[in-house]
């Protein structure tokens, strides 16, 4: 058995590290696995996702119409949202 914090080998069983003296009957820190990253991340994607689309929805009430003399540059050509196909 390996110590984690010295690497020394121990024998298996050991209470404590020959070298360092570190309990080695302690349980073994929790690392996450790329399951639970991908299912943390899929939560918070979600979370933002619903987010906008409420805040969008909340807001828009709120939104202006900008005249298209404003932004000749969204209309080229002198075309109006009236007469824009689609």
């Amino acid at each position: 058995m390996k110590c984690p914090s010295c690497q020394a080998d121990n024998k298996d069983g050991s209470k404590s590290c020959r070298k360092c003296g570190m309990n080695l009957q302690l349980p073994p820190l929790w690392q996450p696995t790329w399951a639970w990253h991908r299912k943390t991340l899929l939560i918070i994607y979600a979370v933002l996702i619903v987010t906008f689309f409420l805040v969008r929805a909340w807001l828009k009430p709120y939104v202006r119409k900008l005249p298209p003399e404003i932004t000749p540059w969204l209309h080229p050509k002198g075309e109006t949202p009236a007469n824009v196909p689609g």
